[in-house]
């Protein structure tokens, strides 16, 4: 690695008791088979970071819903749901791996390496839940909280109800859950002049629509998007 370990510990503000872990975490599946060409499966998968991912994204899914029902103690179920969803995306991860220059740190393979994987969104995205997941068994649930309030710090002071809100998203996991295909959107009218344009948009799912307006296509999708949840909660088709 272009890097030592240690001089990433200092950037993570994170001093690893066991650092075998937090090497997992830096190595990449590519990585990993290149290592061992004709290892077995369970030697491959001991050397990459997949089952840390698959543990750091429950670990920062909890940190995270914890911060937000003591910070937001009356916001509803939908308005969590969005807060989360935006503080655990790959773009929110990816972000913060920047800021941290963490694509110095990984192991990939050469295949990788020349496509630009250490500059990927997924990847570093998946890195970080696999660094979260390396101090949750370094030092247990406490510290991994902590770690995610520390490398999250910025975006858990900006986050609230009212800047998440995103209607089009939430009405495509709610549509997902029930095995239905994503929503579609078009623009159907343009009204008003030029300086004051108005769109109608009409989004379409599983055989139903709605229809609703807005300054542009962006803010209209979102009304429509808000329309077709309140149509499916009055419905009773929402699952909680």
């Amino acid at each position: 690695m272009s890097k030592t370990i240690a001089k990433l510990e200092q950037l993570l503000g994170y001093q690893f008791k066991d650092s075998d872990l937090l090497e997992r975490a830096l190595t990449h599946r590519s990585w990993a088979y290149e290592k061992i060409p004709v290892g077995t499966e369970e030697e491959i998968r001991a050397l990459q970071n997949e089952s840390l991912e698959f543990v750091g994204d429950a670990v920062l899914g909890m940190a995270v819903v914890e911060y937000l029902f003591n910070k937001y103690p009356n916001a509803s179920e939908g308005e969590l749901t969005l807060m989360k969803h935006r503080l655990v995306s790959t773009e929110t991860l990816a972000k913060n791996s920047q800021k941290l220059n963490l694509g110095d740190f990984l192991k990939v393979g050469r295949g990788e390496e020349k496509t630009g994987g250490r500059r990927k969104q997924a990847l570093l995205a998946d890195t970080m839940e696999a660094i979260i997941a390396a101090v949750f068994f370094d030092t247990g649930y406490i510290s991994a909280r902590n770690f995610v309030h520390k490398i999250l710090a910025d975006d858990f002071r900006e986050i609230t109800p009212t800047s998440s809100l995103d209607y089009k998203t939430l009405l495509q996991e709610t549509l997902q859950a029930q095995k239905h295909a994503a929503p579609t959107y078009n623009v159907i009218k343009i009204e008003g002049p030029p300086h004051k344009r108005v769109f109608s948009v009409e989004a379409i799912w599983n055989g139903d629509r709605v229809e609703a307006q807005g300054s542009s296509i962006k803010s209209a999708e979102m009304a429509a998007a808000n329309l077709a949840l309140q149509k499916l909660n009055s419905a009773g088709n929402v699952k909680k």
